[in-house]
C-alpha cells in the first residue's frame, strides 16, 4: 500500500517562481541582507536584488529572449549567479544550469541538447564556456561574462552592460504549470544525462512543500556553499531561504576554513550540506578553532550520510543534524526530517540513519522490483526492501525530448520510480539503502558509468572496460572503479596511473577514475549486459 505525508496539507501556488518569491515582499523586509558574498564582502539588500533581477530581465528581453527561450548558466556560487538565475525567470525564459566543473565538450553537450540561444558565465570559466559557444554557434554577444571587461572590450556582454539600463522587466504571460522554469541535466535512473523539464509550479511547489518542516525565519542566517546550479542548492537555497527572506552567506566553492569562518563571523544559523563536509566536520581539529554556537541545525542531502557519521557531527557542534532525500526529477526534495526529528508534527524522531518523512500533499510507495508487488509500512521494525516511488505536485513534467526515458520513469499513475531501494517503518520513515540504478554519486555529483566506459574503450590499448561505485575507507565517498581488459596482456605500458590520465584528460574532474584493477575478462550476461553485482563480489 502507498503511504501519505505524516505532515500537514499545504497550499500549492500557482504562480510563477518570480511572484511567489517576491511579489508580496513587504516593506520591513526590502532593506534586509539577502545575500551576502563572503569572498568580496559585498552585500545586496532584498530591494536591491528585485532591481537587479527586473533589469537582468529587461536586458534580456531587448536581445530578443523571453517565453519559450533557454538561456544557460554557467558559474560557480555569487550574488551574480542569484540574481541572473532569477532574471532569466523573470524574463520568461528557461534556466539550464550548468556544472561549473564541466569541461567544453560538456558544456556544448549541453548547449546543443537544450537549444540555448544565450549563456551567461565568469571570467574564471570563460576558456571552457567561449570554446563551448564557438562549437554551436553562438556569437560573442550571445556569451555573456558577468565581471568580464565589457561589450566594449571583448564583444562579451558584462553585468553592467546588462543591469546599466535598468530596462523594465517584461510583461509576461505564461502557465506557471506547464512552462518550463529551469532544465538542469540529470543521469536519472540509468543512462547519459538528460535535461530535467522542470515548471514553474515544480519549483513553487517543492518550497512550499518543504518550507514547513525546516522552519527557517527571516532572521535566519543561511551557508551558501551548496552549488547553485545544483537542483539542491537552487531549491533549498536560491527559493526556499529567499521565500523565508533569510540571509544567504554565500560561498563559491567549499574550503574548511572559509567555511567555519563564515559560520563563525556572520553567525549562521543553518547549514545545508553532503556527507564530505560531515566527514571534516567530525574529525579535522579546526574546528575546535571557531565559534559555532550559532548554529541550530545542518541538514544533509546529496548522498546518503552514515548514521555514526551523523551523530558525531552532531555531538561535536551541538546542534542538529538530519538528513534529507530528494532528486533533480523531484525538484527535488521528496523525503525530509524537520530539524527537530519530527517530534512537534510527527510525534517521534526520525533516526539518523533515515531521510525522513513524505513531504507534504505527496504520497510514498515500496515495489518489490522482482514481482512488482507494493511492501507494505509494518506494524514494527522496518520492512523489506523495494524501489521508492513517489507521486506529488514536484515531481517533474519530464525529460527533454526523450518521451520513452519518461515513460519508463513516469507511470501512468503518476508515480516517479526513483530507481534507489529503500524501506519504510510504521510511521512511514523512509531508509534508503541501496541504488537500484548503476548511477555512482560522487561528492553529490551523478556519474553514469556508460559514459566513463565509453571514454576507457576510446583507448587503442583497452580491448574492454566497466566501471562501478565503490566505497574509499579514506574519504567515505563512493568513488568511481574501472575493470579494465587490456588488448595485449602482455603490455606493461598501461598501468592503473596510464588509464587514470587518460580518462581525467576527457571528463570533468569528479568524473575521473579513481581506482583500476586489470582483469581478463568483463563478467556479461547472455544480452550483453555488464553483471556488476560480479564486479562487486
Amino acid at each position: 500500500m502507498s503511504f501519505d505525508s505524516p505532515f500537514p496539507q499545504v497550499h500549492v501556488p500557482t504562480t510563477s517562481v518570480y511572484d511567489y518569491l517576491f511579489g508580496d515582499l513587504d516593506e520591513s523586509d526590502a532593506d534586509r541582507i539577502a545575500l551576502f558574498d563572503a569572498k568580496t564582502g559585498t552585500e545586496t539588500s532584498y530591494r536591491d536584488m528585485i532591481s537587479k533581477i527586473d533589469a537582468f530581465a529587461g536586458a534580456l528581453a531587448e536581445r530578443g529572449i523571453g517565453v519559450g527561450d533557454v538561456v544557460a548558466l554557467l558559474a560557480p556560487n555569487s550574488s551574480a549567479f542569484a540574481i541572473a538565475f532569477h532574471g532569466i525567470l523573470r524574463s520568461g525564459a528557461t534556466a539550464t544550469t550548468v556544472n561549473a566543473l564541466f569541461t567544453a565538450k560538456d558544456i556544448a553537450k549541453q548547449l546543443t541538447d537544450s537549444q540555448a540561444k544565450m549563456l551567461v558565465t565568469v571570467s574564471v570559466l570563460l576558456p571552457q564556456a567561449a570554446e563551448a559557444a564557438a562549437a554551436v554557434g553562438l556569437d560573442d554577444a550571445a556569451l555573456a561574462v558577468l565581471d568580464g571587461p565589457g561589450v566594449g572590450a571583448d564583444g562579451h556582454p558584462n553585468a553592467d552592460d546588462l543591469l546599466g539600463p535598468a530596462l523594465p522587466a517584461p510583461e509576461v504571460t505564461f502557465d506557471p504549470a506547464e512552462h518550463l522554469a529551469v532544465l538542469p541535466y540529470s543521469s536519472g535512473t540509468t543512462g547519459n544525462p538528460k535535461g530535467v523539464m522542470l515548471t514553474h509550479r515544480n519549483l513553487t511547489a517543492n518550497v512550499a512543500q518543504i518550507r514547513p518542516l525546516q522552519g527557517m525565519q527571516s532572521d535566519d542566517r543561511i551557508l551558501a556553499v551548496l552549488p547553485f546550479f545544483h537542483i539542491y542548492g537552487m531549491t533549498v537555497l536560491l527559493n526556499a531561504a529567499m521565500h523565508a527572506r533569510a540571509q544567504l552567506v554565500i560561498m563559491p566553492s567549499f574550503d574548511l576554513t572559509e567555511f567555519l569562518r563564515n559560520i563563525a563571523e556572520r553567525k549562521c544559523t543553518y547549514a545545508f550540506i553532503a556527507p564530505p563536509v560531515a566527514v571534516a566536520l567530525a574529525k579535522h581539529p579546526l574546528i575546535e578553532e571557531f565559534d559555532l554556537s550559532s548554529l541550530r541545525g545542518i541538514m544533509s542531502g546529496a548522498a546518503p550520510l552514515d548514521e555514526d557519521l551523523g551523530r558525531a557531527v552532531a555531538e561535536r557542534l551541538g546542534c542538529a543534524l538530519v538528513q534529507g532525500y530528494g532528486m533533480s526529477e523531484l525538484s527535488p526534495v521528496s523525503h525530509v526530517s524537520p530539524f527537530d526529528g519530527g517530534q512537534e508534527m510527527v510525534g517521534t524522531v526520525a533516526p539518523l540513519s533515515s531521510c525522513g518523512w513524505t513531504v507534504p500533499n505527496a504520497t510514498s510507495k515500496i515495489i518489490d522490483p522482482e514481482t512488482g508487488n507494493e511492501i507494505n509500512p509494518p506494524a514494527t521494525g522496518l520492512s523489506d526492501t523495494g524501489e521508492l516511488w513517489f507521486k506529488g505536485p514536484n515531481v517533474m513534467a519530464g525529460y527533454l525530448n526523450n518521451e520513452k526515458a519518461t515513460r519508463e520513469t513516469i507511470d501512468d499513475d503518476g508515480f516517479l520510480h526513483t530507481g534507489d531501494l529503500a524501506r519504510v517503518d510504521s510511521t512511514g520513515c523512509v531508509y534508503i539503502v541501496d541504488r537500484l540504478k548503476e548511477l555512482i554519486k560522487y561528492k553529490g555529483y551523478q556519474v553514469p558509468p556508460a559514459e566513463l566506459e565509453a571514454v576507457l574503450l576510446s583507448h587503442p590499448a583497452i580491448a574492454d572496460a566497466a566501471v562501478i561505485g565503490v566505497h574509499d575507507a579514506d574519504s567515505g565517498e563512493e568513488i568511481p572503479k574501472a575493470f579494465v581488459v587490456k588488448q595485449n596482456s602482455d603490455r606493461d605500458d598501461l598501468d592503473a596511473a596510464a588509464v587514470m590520465e587518460f580518462v581525467a584528460g576527457q571528463v570533468a574532474p569528479y568524473k575521473k577514475v579513481r581506482q583500476v584493477e586489470f582483469i581478463d575478462a568483463i563478467p556479461k550476461s547472455a544480452s550483453g549486459k555488464i553483471l556488476r553485482k560480479d564486479l562487486r563480489r
